[in-house]
């Protein structure tokens, strides 16, 4: 026998209600704001309450306040009408063509590398609108609203597919003024100048002058800073030298107002994917945000390597991955 669960959704209405109630904490601004009766909104509230066996309101002859209670679920509900306010809007505005792409990202990498591009990516699908949100962790997709994320590290992500993106590569960053009249250092000259160092990667330096086979006593002394846009402040102010991915400073590079003292490529062990659910694989608009991004993704990995770079992309990492 199947059953009919009624889904526990309460009126529409007095949601409207509740939520403008409570913005204002008052029911007489939410019936000015609604165009309805104050004895209305004070019926719709009482019905929701009703409906949710929790008062919402502590009534007395000087007006309502909220409850505990209603602090919170009117939180709730104000990020659920307005997400439902923003979806309505976009439908009515596509009349039904195109879609969305709900994106996770890391911001430095929205803010430094992808948000440079996505014009390029507007102007070729101008149906599809591309939003974006803040992560710096990994999530379960299914206790989201989101269709893909860019992600900095581990791809295992479960029941997903990744897309490669690109390695993290780091390099030393100073300004030209710190190391003149010199214009290049050797790694040896590098542990002369102060190591500008990062608060959430305290061992940065140190891998740096292992790969040259250099020990170093004081590679984690000096001022440490929290954000790489610290970072790249002190370097560009002649505070010292500083290890920082190459994406978050193509700017300063190309401008002169960074330069790299010391030629020596150096990967970390952190790379960017696109992770998305595996039974997104066949949407029509991620394949699309997808097939863009990998090749400005292998667009740029082209263009650093050209830029000096001594060193070959492996082929099979463009490939998706299931994992």
């Amino acid at each position: 026998m199947a059953f009919n669960m009624r889904r526990k959704i309460p009126n529409t209405k007095a949601l409207m209600a509740f939520e403008a109630a409570a913005r204002h904490q008052s029911f007489t601004q939410a019936a000015l704001e609604l165009s309805q009766t104050q004895s209305a909104i004070c019926r719709q509230i009482a019905g929701l309450e009703e409906f949710l066996g929790v008062p919402l309101f502590h009534r007395s002859k000087r007006g309502v306040t909220l409850t505990e209670a209603g602090v919170t679920y009117g939180g709730q509900v104000a990020l659920r009408l307005d997400a439902i306010e923003r979806d309505t809007l976009e439908l009515m505005a596509r009349r039904g063509l195109g879609g969305n792409l709900e994106l996770a990202i890391v911001p430095t990498f929205a803010s430094k590398w992808l948000m440079p591009r996505l014009a390029r990516f507007h102007q070729a699908n101008p149906d599809i609108s591309i939003n974006l949100t803040t992560r710096t962790r990994p999530f379960l997709f299914n206790e989201t609203g989101f269709d893909a994320a860019i992600h900095c590290g581990d791809a295992h992500w479960p029941g997903t597919e990744a897309c490669f993106l690109m390695q993290e590569d780091i390099v030393p960053v100073c300004s030209p003024g710190l190391i003149a009249p010199r214009k290049k250092l050797t790694p040896k000259q590098v542990q002369e100048y102060p190591l500008l160092q990062q608060t959430t990667r305290p061992y940065a330096w140190h891998t740096w002058f292992e790969s040259f086979d250099l020990q170093v006593e004081h590679d984690m002394t000096g001022p440490r800073y929290e954000l790489f846009s610290m970072l790249t402040q002190a370097a560009m102010h002649d505070m010292g030298i500083a290890l920082i991915p190459r994406f978050l400073i193509e700017a300063e590079l190309k401008s002169g107002q960074l330069i790299i003292p010391a030629d020596h490529y150096f990967v970390n062990n952190k790379s960017y994917y696109l992770v998305y659910p595996e039974k997104k694989a066949e949407s029509a608009v991620l394949k699309q945000f997808r097939d863009w991004l990998e090749n400005e993704a292998k667009s740029y990995r082209q263009g650093i390597d050209q830029n000096g770079r001594n060193r070959e992309i492996e082929s099979g990492l463009t490939q998706n991955t299931a994992v």
